[in-house]
């Protein structure tokens, strides 16, 4: 499949890839990096190959004062990028030579400084409170006096596109000033991140024709078209784009520059990152979300887990004959994978391809139809496959005759007291859990305690299959959630129940349903465990 279309124009000799998520996007609201954190996303972004790393701001946040401390003595090894400060123009009525957070700049040890300068003019005079001239002055010695201190300086213009429609002499004069005292790029910043691409085109297009400047762009995603504005500014003329992986940043975020670069490069054939690192956007972007702590969304495009997902039996029936029907690109060129789900949804065709993906041969059209029925049917009662993978191989395997039995539940019960003693307000809860299990060929009668019904069967099931099967001593239950599916019956509502299970290497999650809540969490308990010593092999020889 082809995925480039033609460009507006040939790429760029010299086109820059600017990450800010050291910056900019560890101000995403709940965000917290230490400097070990950093350098390990200084890392991953260098991997990428994307060519400047925004570090921080050093002077003014003494967590990014450390990095750049820790970078300048060797704990950071950049390949493909170069490391960037940021900072802010000099103080009003003061001199660059003599400003602290200058000073900061000079001695990052940074190549460049990014420094970020005001460009709407009633910035100027209601937030900084100084004419219109000494915002230029402070710009014009800023960038002059850390041009011939040694550092490559690129300027932030910020609320330029706001700026602009207000007082469009006075931002392209911002611009002037910049690029006359030395800056490399003049980068135009929508930082209220209310354009659209329309208007953003436009703008560029006006500032190059009229200063001359190269221009780079930065936009906020409030009005959802951060992505869209950065290719517009590019379409423009803009050489230079800013943005952060995954999107991190204020309010809604910056532009994703994952899906920026993989436009640029897939859509119009041009080569920004290192021969083959495109390929690693997915692993390192969710490897940078494990670092932030910041749960990757599935639906980010390229690189989400949804990206290349297919539920409709539509789609599954296009794609069995040519996966490119329904995707814009093939899923490997970003690292990423196509998916097929099953679900009420399902066709034969999904029930195929999905049976082909976990290695079985579901060609015959009537198995795979009367496996596709029985889907539709549970999923009609309430179970949901498209995110139970493990519980649809079991199910696939069982009308497959290809399910081993591990273990057969005789009983189980469940017994919660509270208790309330004589003199102490505090409440006291029991919970106590007794299985008789057939595994082994040996029946056992256990009981498991725990701090809940769900958690004192799963101590109990445990105890009773670590002496057949002891691989289940790495088995632990990592998410257990539970909705309710018709709401308004109350107490007597159907439940289901999904519990996702690891074994320290790989996760899988099996459903439950019924109205007694206990018995639905049984029911995906006992899946977890079975699929678990499946995929383990036990038993086999």
């Amino acid at each position: 499949m082809s995925t480039q279309s033609a460009a507006p124009f040939p790429q760029p000799t010299d086109f820059h890839v600017y990450d800010t998520t050291l910056r900019d996007g560890s101000q995403q609201e709940g965000m917290r990096l230490t400097v070990t954190d950093k350098l390990r996303i200084a890392g991953y972004l260098d991997e990428l190959g994307v060519d400047y790393i925004e570090g921080g701001w050093p002077g003014a946040n003494p967590n990014d004062t450390a990095f750049f401390a820790a970078a300048a003595a060797g704990e950071l090894s950049l390949k493909n990028a170069t490391l960037t400060a940021f900072g802010f123009t000099r103080r009003v009525g003061g001199k660059a030579a003599d400003d602290p957070l200058t000073a900061a700049l000079r001695d990052s040890g940074a190549a460049v400084a990014c420094v970020v300068a005001k460009s709407h003019d009633q910035h100027v005079l209601r937030a900084l409170r100084t004419t219109l001239a000494e915002n230029l002055a402070m710009i014009t010695d800023t960038v002059t006096h850390l041009v011939a201190e040694g550092q490559r300086v690129f300027l932030d213009c910020e609320h330029f596109f706001d700026g602009y429609r207000e007082n469009k002499a006075y931002a392209t004069e911002v611009v002037r000033a910049a690029m006359e005292a030395g800056a490399e790029v003049a980068v135009l910043c929508d930082t209220n991140g209310g354009m659209l691409p329309p208007w953003v085109s436009a703008v560029v297009a006006e500032v190059a024709e009229s200063t001359g400047a190269r221009l780079g762009i930065h936009a906020h995603n409030d009005s959802g078209c951060a992505v869209a504005n950065t290719l517009a500014a590019v379409d423009a003329g803009a050489t230079h784009v800013q943005g952060t992986i995954n999107g991190y940043g204020e309010r809604t975020g910056n532009a994703d520059l994952v899906p920026v670069v993989a436009n640029l490069e897939l859509k119009y054939g041009w080569q920004l990152l290192p021969a083959g690192s495109l390929a690693e956007a997915t692993r390192l972007s969710h490897a940078i979300a494990e670092v932030t702590n910041v749960p990757p969304s599935n639906r980010q495009p390229y690189v989400g887990l949804s990206s290349f997902t297919h539920k409709a039996g539509l789609h599954a029936s296009a794609i069995k004959v040519d996966p490119n029907l329904y995707q814009h690109i093939d899923p490997e060129l970003v690292g990423n994978d196509m998916r097929m789900l099953v679900s009420d949804m399902a066709g034969r065709a999904n029930i195929q391809i999905k049976g082909e993906e976990l290695g079985f041969d579901l060609s015959d059209r009537d198995l795979a139809a009367k496996i596709t029925d029985t889907v539709k049917e549970r999923e009609a009662a309430g179970y949901t496959y498209e995110g139970a993978d493990a519980s649809f191989e079991l199910l696939l395997r069982d009308e497959l005759d290809q399910l081993p039995v591990f273990f057969v539940a005789r009983s189980w019960r469940v017994f919660t007291q509270s208790i309330t003693r004589e003199g102490d307000p505090e409440r006291e809860l029991d919970t106590e859990a007794t299985l008789q299990l057939d595994a082994g060929g040996s029946i056992t009668r256990v009981v498991g305690e725990g701090n809940g019904p769900v958690n004192a069967l799963d101590h109990a099931l445990r105890e009773a299959l670590l002496p057949v099967y002891p691989v289940v001593e790495r088995f632990e239950l990592s998410d257990y959630r539970v909705r309710i599916l018709d709401q308004g019956h109350g107490t007597d509502a159907t439940i289901r129940v999904l519990i996702q299970t690891t074994d320290g290497m790989r996760s899988w999650t099996t459903v439950g349903v019924g109205q007694n809540v206990i018995d639905a969490s049984w029911e995906a308990l006992a899946e977890a465990y079975s699929y678990g010593l499946l995929r383990s092999g036990a038993g086999q020889g």
